[in-house]
C-alpha cells in the first residue's frame, strides 16, 4: 500500500514539475490560457485526470491521494493567477508606450476640405446678386404640376411640355421639378412687390446623359417685380452679373426667344471669353456663348397671383450653374462634377 501510495505521490510531484517550469516560460495572456487547459481542462487536463481517477483508487489510499491533489491544484491557481496578473501588466505598459506621445514630435497638418465647385459658383453667384439687392431664397424639389407648369402658363396640353423630359413621381400630379421657375409663383404668392429674388437648386430632365447634359443639374431663377421695371433694367441686371462673373470687358447681347411665363421673351449670349469674340471651338466659331433665357412675367402670371399687372411689372431670368462653372474653370465634361473624383476636386482647393 505505501508502495503504491508512493508511486501516486510521485506522479503529482511530476506534474507539479513540468506545470512550473512550462508556467516560467509563458510570455503572453494567451499562452497562459494554452497553460491552463493543459493542466486543468475540464477534458483532458493533467491535474484535472487525477482528481477524476480518485473514484478508481483504493478507499484506503483515496483520502491521502485527494489532499495531494487537492493541495497541487490551490498551488497551481495561485502561481496561475501570480504570472497572469503580472502579464496584464506588462501588456498594458506595452499599450501606453505605443500609445504614448511624444511632444517633441512636429505636429501631422490635418486634412483641410474645401467647397465643391458648384457650391462656390453658386455662392459667387449669390454674393453677385445680392450686391444688386437680390435675396436668395430656395424652395421644394418635390414639386406639384400646378407650381411647376400651370402656373407659369403652361397648361396640361402646352406644347411646352414635350421641350422638358419629366420625372414623375404621381403622374400628372407630383413631379421633380424641371426648373427652378416653379419659385417665382411661390415668391410672388408670399411677398407683395417690390420684389428682388434669386432662387438657385438642383433641377431634373429624363435627358441622355453626355459631356453636355445630364439627368441632375442646378439651375438659378432671378426675379424683379415693381412698379417701373422695364426690359432695360433686365439687361442692365444681367449685363451687370456677366461682367462681375467672366470680367469687366464683357459684351452681352439679346437674341428673341419665346418662354411660356414671359412676353417678350429673350435668351442672352456673352462674347467667348476664350477667344474674346473672335471665333473658337469652344464657341463653335460664333464669337458668343449662350447664357440663359429671360423675358418681362408675361401679364397672366402677375395676374395669376393677386398682382395687378397695370399697376406691376417684372422681369425674370435663368442660368445653367453647371454651364457657368464650365465656362469659369475651362472644364467640357458637366459629369466631371457629380462624379466625386477626388483627384478633379482637389483641383479647387
Amino acid at each position: 500500500m505505501a508502495t503504491e501510495l508512493s508511486e501516486q505521490e510521485l506522479a503529482l510531484a511530476d506534474v507539479r514539475q513540468r506545470a512550473v517550469a512550462d508556467l516560467e516560460q509563458i510570455g503572453t495572456t494567451e499562452d497562459l490560457e494554452e497553460w491552463r487547459t493543459r493542466y486543468f481542462g475540464r477534458e483532458r487536463g493533467e491535474v484535472s485526470a487525477i482528481l477524476k481517477g480518485l473514484g478508481k483508487l483504493p478507499p484506503e489510499q483515496r483520502k491521502a491521494v485527494g489532499q495531494a491533489a487537492n493541495a497541487l491544484k490551490a498551488e497551481l491557481e495561485g502561481l496561475m493567477e501570480a504570472r497572469g496578473q503580472e502579464l496584464r501588466a506588462a501588456e498594458r505598459l506595452a499599450a501606453l508606450d505605443r500609445e504614448r506621445l511624444d511632444v517633441t514630435l512636429p505636429g501631422r497638418r490635418a486634412a483641410r476640405g474645401h467647397i465643391h465647385p458648384i457650391s462656390q459658383t453658386i455662392r459667387d453667384i449669390s454674393r453677385i446678386f445680392r450686391l444688386m439687392g437680390f435675396q436668395t431664397l430656395d424652395g421644394p424639389e418635390v414639386e406639384t404640376d400646378y407650381y411647376n407648369f400651370q402656373a407659369l402658363n403652361i397648361p396640361v396640353d402646352h406644347p411646352a411640355r414635350d421641350m422638358q423630359d419629366t420625372f414623375w413621381v404621381v403622374p400628372g400630379q407630383i413631379l421633380l421639378r424641371t426648373q427652378t421657375s416653379n419659385n417665382q409663383i411661390r415668391i410672388m404668392e408670399q411677398v407683395r412687390p417690390p420684389v428682388r429674388a434669386i432662387v438657385p437648386g438642383k433641377v431634373y430632365r429624363h435627358e441622355a446623359i453626355d459631356a453636355s447634359h445630364e439627368a441632375m443639374f442646378h439651375q438659378v431663377e432671378g426675379i424683379l417685380v415693381d412698379e417701373t421695371c422695364t426690359m432695360s433694367d433686365l439687361r442692365g441686371v444681367v449685363t451687370r452679373f456677366a461682367r462681375e462673373m467672366f470680367g469687366a470687358n464683357r459684351k452681352v447681347r439679346f437674341r428673341p426667344s419665346y418662354f411660356p411665363f414671359t412676353e417678350p421673351s429673350a435668351e442672352f449670349d456673352i462674347d467667348c471669353i476664350v477667344c474674346d469674340g473672335k471665333g473658337c471651338r469652344v464657341c463653335k466659331y460664333s464669337g458668343w456663348l449662350e447664357m440663359g433665357g429671360s423675358g418681362m412675367v408675361d401679364p397672366r402670371v402677375l395676374r395669376g397671383v393677386g398682382y395687378d399687372p397695370t399697376i406691376y411689372r417684372g422681369f425674370a431670368f435663368g442660368l445653367g450653374i453647371e454651364r457657368i462653372a464650365m465656362l469659369r474653370y475651362g472644364i467640357d465634361e458637366i459629369r466631371l462634377f457629380s462624379g466625386n473624383d477626388l483627384r478633379f476636386l482637389r483641383q479647387f482647393t
